[in-house]
């Protein structure tokens, strides 16, 4: 049976949308619960070419069983942004094979760097929710 991508498609913001000159973790989000994901996710990643001197900003996934303690996700890094280019990328993962939690880790490097950037996650809820 084929979803509804209009009813039966969410978004969720990972690292909110911001200008970052610092390193930053993003909430955990629940794939379980009154979210009820299911199957493969896209993860985008859509930032602006950086500031500072040789500017480098690396955006990996985590996941969590308890919120609390994360590991990286296994080959779930987009590709490193400078201040060469804006990026605009996205990477799927599917929701059975990560723990109940995922977040956005977002690493910033270089002189003074500076990007504006978000990450979302896009998923779609079991059949039947």
């Amino acid at each position: 049976m084929i979803h509804n991508l209009g009813s039966k498609t969410y978004i969720a913001s990972l690292l909110g949308a911001d200008s970052r000159n610092a390193s930053a973790n993003g909430t955990g989000f629940d794939l379980q619960g009154s979210n009820d994901a299911e199957g493969e996710a896209i993860v985008i990643l859509d930032s602006e070419a950086g500031s500072g001197t040789s500017p480098t900003l690396n955006v990996k996934l985590q996941d969590s069983a308890d919120n609390s303690s994360w590991a990286d996700i296994t080959g779930k890094t987009f590709t490193e942004v400078t201040n060469a280019a804006a990026g605009f990328e996205k990477i799927s993962i599917n929701t059975n094979d990560v723990r109940r939690y995922v977040r956005a880790v977002g690493t910033l490097g270089g002189t003074s760097p500076v990007f504006v950037y978000g990450v979302s996650l896009v998923y779609s809820k079991k059949y039947g929710n």
